[in-house]
């Protein structure tokens, strides 16, 4: 199956569709719910993450590593995760929670059970890289991008707004996968951006105009294969095909809108310590780890392709450097999961 989707074929169907745009539940790069049957290891410190499963155990092993402190690592996708550590409250077993998208990080912030970021990790990551708050850090970081069918058009016919893809000439040219948190993401970035009034009617003009499929992966091979000319993306989906056999990703290319645009969003991974925690210092310890040069540079050297946040860590050099990216001004503590969910529901999407 190519992941392709029609939306109005999707509105109609259950209970795949209802499990297809879960809000802020699905990604491409996570595992499935969380583990079923899961039993908490005495002594170890509870990882609850929706992160690359190979970065967070990277990250795992070496803190277990360096410091002693045995880890227990629990698989989930960002939004349910999120709202299972909620529902578990006071009582959840997690120590530290790791996310793809912050959104997912800021239903627990918003609930009160973060604890505060020790300031000198606050202080390990790179100006604009952790909200306003100080509840939590970014421990990760991915671009919006715009993947374009080289055979298809021209870089001199590309959007130079990713709110132009609102416009009827764009009708049939364009993929997305709303369904997913990363796209959510995206939409939450342009919320804050933009106001509720111009994203909402960027998103109903995608209920009418877009080709829809399930994922970032489907979209850029969508994209690929020429069913589109453009879709929108993070980028370290393409440099890893890229950095592979090219086969999801032949004959494209990513453009990069800049300018402070919000098709330049950037998201920002979280990493979080739980109020609540047993072992409060060792959790402090794991995301000062994360967020620490070492940590960081066990982020690149495992092939994420994600951007590293941590002052003087270098990312994959294939990537464009994040300081030129040029991504709006968006606090990462103003982004919004449940308004997104509404406009997206408003627009028929969800």
């Amino acid at each position: 199956m190519d992941g392709r989707t029609n939306l109005v074929t999707l509105k109609r169907r259950t209970p795949l569709a209802v499990l297809l745009l879960t809000p802020l539940a699905v990604s491409a790069c996570s595992g499935g719910s969380a583990e079923a049957g899961f039993e908490p290891e005495p002594d170890a410190l509870q990882v609850y993450s929706s992160q690359h499963r190979n970065v967070t155990e990277a990250w795992a092993e070496a803190f277990t590593e360096e410091t002693g402190i045995p880890t227990q690592v629990r698989e989930g996708q960002d939004s349910s995760m999120g709202q299972m550590i909620v529902e578990e409250g006071d009582a959840s077993p997690a120590d530290v929670f790791l996310t793809e998208n912050s959104p997912a990080m800021t239903v627990v912030e918003r609930a009160g059970l973060l604890a505060p970021v020790d300031d000198v990790t606050l202080g390990q990551v790179r100006d604009g890289m952790a909200p306003s708050s100080g509840d939590w850090t970014a421990i990760a970081a991915r671009s919006t991008v715009l993947v374009y069918n080289t055979e298809l058009i021209t870089e001199a016919e590309l959007p130079t707004s990713i709110m132009d893809l609102a416009d009827p000439a764009w009708d049939g040219r364009w993929a997305a996968a709303p369904g997913g948190a990363d796209f959510q993401a995206i939409v939450a970035g342009m919320l804050a951006d933009q106001g509720e009034e111009a994203t909402g009617a960027w998103l109903s003009a995608l209920a009418e105009n877009a080709e829809v499929y399930q994922n970032n992966i489907a979209t850029m091979n969508a994209v690929s294969a020429g069913e589109v000319p453009v879709g929108i993306m993070y980028h370290y989906y393409w440099y890893r095909d890229q950095a592979g056999d090219r086969e999801g990703s032949a004959d494209t290319a990513l453009h990069y809108f800049g300018n402070e645009d919000p098709g330049a969003f950037v998201s920002l991974s979280g990493g979080g310590v739980l109020a609540s925690s047993d072992m409060p210092d060792e959790a402090q310890r794991f995301l000062a780890y994360v967020t620490s040069p070492a940590g960081q540079q066990v982020l690149v050297d495992s092939g994420s392709m994600e951007y590293a946040v941590g002052r003087d860590v270098a990312s994959d050099p294939a990537l464009p450097p994040v300081a030129e990216l040029g991504a709006p001004p968006v606090d990462p503590f103003t982004l919004d999961a449940d308004e997104v969910v509404s406009l997206m529901t408003d627009a028929g999407i969800l």
